[in-house]
């Protein structure tokens, strides 16, 4: 593999996105959402009006939670809206984090081969010296970088916003959380990596763009199943089931970087995308 031939790709996709109206207004929509409306809409919430709707539910999750560490980090704090706060702000939100760069790189990985057809400039590509490891290296690259980036400055925000906002009610800041950190420095690139491979196996052999971002998108699915684990108290975001997922989504990667790697060649990706 060429090491500035990867970096070109890669530089010359990212720089794509900023042309892209379609690419980078989800890119900047979800973040915000996720990491400033939601926390905030909820910290003051609780803060000015005492509660956040409807939290029966939760209520008796928290009631049931088995005894451990997770059970008392929540049951720390004497007041019942800030053992509710607590635990989505620690807890419940945690997936969102992997919603992030999943969305991030679903939509940057869709484009990469699609967006080259769409622009008429594959088969130029496919006919450069630029061996095909290189290329498809440089395309993950291109994908890999806006996602774990975005993702970094997403957690960061959320981070300040919390501790800002719920200061006075805490009177500590609760951040970051070892949890926390597992899933942003180990969990998030394992994930992102499984994402990515799988948008660019998607992207290089279907026909458009909306095709490759509807297929490369049910990778979601499975961070939703987590998210609704969390609310039914099957599973929680602890540090420990954190390094597990990590692991395993390590071991994903390494067998689609052997699958994609030996099935992804010149050829194959010619006929597919030219004619």
């Amino acid at each position: 593999m060429n090491k500035q031939a990867i970096w070109a790709v890669a530089k010359k996709d990212m720089l794509a996105i900023k042309e892209s109206i379609q690419i980078w207004l989800p890119i900047l929509i979800l973040p915000i959402v996720f990491c400033l409306v939601l926390p905030a809409g909820l910290i003051l919430a609780i803060k000015y009006f005492g509660n956040a709707g409807n939290v029966d539910q939760i209520i008796s999750l928290l009631e049931q939670l088995p005894p451990g560490s997770i059970r008392d980090s929540i049951l720390q704090w004497d007041e019942q809206n800030l053992q509710i706060l607590y635990f989505f702000l620690v807890y419940l939100f945690a997936p969102f984090f992997l919603m992030i760069p999943v969305m991030i790189s679903s939509v940057v990985a869709a484009s990469s081969f699609v967006g080259e057809k769409e622009r008429k400039t594959l088969e130029s590509l496919l006919y450069t010296p630029i061996d095909i490891a290189s290329l498809f290296w440089g395309k993950l690259l291109s994908a890999f970088i806006p996602a774990i980036g975005l993702t970094l400055i997403s957690a960061l925000g959320y981070m300040l916003v919390v501790n800002i906002l719920s200061y006075d009610l805490f009177g500590q800041f609760i951040f970051p959380q070892a949890n926390w950190l597992v899933l942003i420095f180990w969990v998030v690139p394992t994930v992102s990596l499984f994402a990515i491979f799988l948008n660019v196996y998607v992207s290089a052999r279907v026909k458009g763009f909306q095709e490759a971002y509807q297929l490369g998108g049910l990778v979601i699915l499975p961070i939703i199943a987590l998210f609704v684990s969390q609310m039914a108290g099957i599973m929680f975001f602890s540090s420990l089931v954190l390094g597990a997922l990590g692991f395993i989504m390590l071991v994903v990667d390494l067998f689609l970087v052997y699958k994609t790697t030996k099935d992804f060649d010149r050829n194959r990706l010619f006929m597919s995308q030219v004619k």
